[in-house]
């Protein structure tokens, strides 16, 4: 995979920039069969939802990296950021529903400049609270005293690092990212993550650098703890696996290097009932950062909104009932969660 790129496809005017775009290329490529017809003939389908068991709040696509793969197309140029008023408009809805799980995603989640107040208030709450981070957040200025801050809050920190050699971590996310990214880790181990404590869990995410699909979840997590505690003397407490979603830069990627048809027809070819069982989607409700909802982080990012559409925004979310049962938005780019052992934000579902 070639060098990260240095903007988004919004700030280049990219044509991929539009989601309509995306789901054109997508549609024009010739696969043996759709995604709602393989749910049909292996009992799984249609896909619909329950009640939620995870609220994702995407708090906007800033970040202060611009990785080839991100299915945000998250950068430095993308200011959307959630506002405190829709935060709050979660948090009600929060505290209405059963919800214990609060997952927040970005862009780097950490530069909303109310972050840290929500983190606070979901914990107030008694919730769990998970911080995806890109590592090097935490080696800027803002960032340096997020380690203690996630320790005294108990937030489960889930941490993107392609792999445990330089060498192809910054060939995807750009220069020096690696190097910057252990920094972060010893870090994170100083105040106590990665030591097998539940209340200071570091989990691990890979995304893999090419046009395959990740290897046996298990048997790489062993791989990288040793790799990571010889090399660099880092220790985690688990290692998701995550296959690249031909969305956003990763599919414009996937055209540009001639990958996209035969990238599809593996994950066609790949599909797993039994991972099309544990899809995220089922127990998962996503929050734009305009507070429109969607049934994951990637439909958010292709703008494919819950249905009904009456229900389409977290401010008009009085029960929490009401979205159980819902039928969940589909497209091609579902056969990349039904791959091999299957993909969520929480790793492998097969």
């Amino acid at each position: 995979m070639a060098e990260a790129a240095s903007s988004s496809l919004v700030s280049r005017s990219s044509p991929l920039a539009s989601t309509e775009a995306q789901l054109e290329a997508l549609a024009r490529v010739p696969i043996s069969r759709e995604f709602d017809d393989a749910l049909t003939a292996c009992g799984a389908g249609p896909l619909t939802a329950s009640a939620p068991e995870v609220l994702q709040l995407n708090v906007g696509k800033l970040c202060n990296q611009t990785c080839r793969h991100c299915h945000v197309d998250a950068g430095p140029d993308r200011l959307e950021v959630m506002s405190r008023e829709t935060m709050e408009a979660c948090l009600a809805f929060l505290e209405r529903s059963g919800i214990l799980r609060v997952d927040i995603t970005g862009g780097a989640p950490e530069l909303n400049p109310d972050f840290r107040w929500l983190v606070e208030r979901c914990r107030g709450l008694g919730r769990h609270v998970i911080d995806r981070c890109n590592l090097t957040i935490l080696e800027t200025g803002p960032g340096q005293d997020l380690p203690e801050f996630f320790a005294r809050n108990g937030v489960e920190v889930v941490a993107s690092l392609p792999h445990y050699r330089a060498t192809s971590t910054d060939r995807q996310r750009g220069e020096g990212v690696f190097e910057r990214s252990i920094a972060a880790l010893k870090r994170l181990n100083g105040a106590g993550y990665g030591a097998g404590d539940p209340a200071r869990r570091l989990v691990l995410v890979t995304n893999p650098v090419g046009a395959f699909l990740p290897g046996a979840q298990g048997s790489l997590e062993a791989e990288w703890k040793r790799e990571l505690a010889r090399r660099h003397a880092v220790r985690f407490d688990a290692l998701f696996c995550i296959t690249n979603m031909p969305i956003s830069r990763y599919l414009e990627w996937l055209i540009a290097s001639g990958n996209l048809e035969s990238y599809m027809a593996t994950l066609v070819a790949a599909f797993n009932p039994a991972a099309a069982r544990g899809l995220m989607c089922r127990t998962t409700l996503s929050v734009g950062w305009d507070g429109r909802l969607y049934d994951c982080d990637f439909n958010q990012m292709l703008q494919l909104p819950v249905t009904p559409p009456a229900l389409c925004h977290v401010r008009e979310l009085n029960d929490p009932s009401a979205l159980a049962g819902r039928r969940v938005a589909t497209g091609r780019h579902c056969f990349g969660c039904t791959a091999g052992a299957g993909s969520s934000c929480g790793g492998a579902t097969a």
